[in-house]
């Protein structure tokens, strides 16, 4: 992980919220920061919360920031904003089109299409 940017989607433990209280995002934006990669959390309303809790962390207000030169993007907060992204777009902001669906919430065949490597929780690779 070292030196790799990571690109958290999602700071809320839930959307539609600015609470981070018990946020499984942070916590593993936290332990892969600690890993030694460069990870930048994006949230449409938690991110002054978010920085309360974790000061350590880079945040950003801006999905596209957020998502430039990133080697891995982690999906982690199921907000509607992030179904909405355009990932062929995306792709041209990434350096790897590799993408964790964390919520298990992103329309797989949208992102694959799009050229993505596509994983998500609870879902089988196929």
């Amino acid at each position: 992980m070292q030196g790799k940017k990571v690109s958290i989607l999602g700071a809320a433990f839930k959307p539609d919220s600015d609470d981070v209280r018990d946020s499984p995002a942070l916590d593993i934006a936290a332990q892969i920061q600690a890993a030694g990669a460069i990870v930048t959390v994006h949230d449409p309303k938690a991110i002054e919360n978010a920085q309360k809790r974790f000061p350590a962390l880079k945040f950003s207000e801006c999905i596209n920031e957020t998502l430039q030169d990133s080697n891995i993007v982690l999906h982690l907060t199921e907000w509607k904003i992030y179904r909405e992204i355009d990932p062929v777009n995306a792709k041209s902001l990434v350096q790897n089109a590799i993408i964790i669906d964390g919520r298990n919430a992103l329309d797989r065949e949208l992102w694959l299409k799009a050229g993505w490597k596509f994983r998500a929780l609870g879902r089988t690779h196929v």
